[in-house]
């Protein structure tokens, strides 16, 4: 099983914790008014991008590793 990076900030403007799945690029994100409800969407959601991908055939992206960085072009 592949481990994906799942980004949870706090957003003042929005008042909710925003939520971002970096390996699946710049749309890949979510929310909750909690931290707990976040994370649930989170998991979610990554399950949603990852059924997606297997049913259309497309590579999964390959996991972050914690020293390395993601730059969206």
């Amino acid at each position: 099983m592949k481990k994906y990076t799942i980004l949870i900030q706090w957003s003042e403007e929005d008042q909710k914790y925003i939520v971002s799945l970096p390996e699946f690029g710049p749309y890949a994100h979510t929310h909750g008014d909690t931290y707990e409800e976040a994370l649930k969407n989170a998991q979610e959601v990554l399950e949603l991008l990852i059924e997606d991908y297997q049913a259309n055939n497309k590579e999964l992206p390959k996991p972050l590793s914690l020293n390395q960085s993601l730059v969206y072009q």
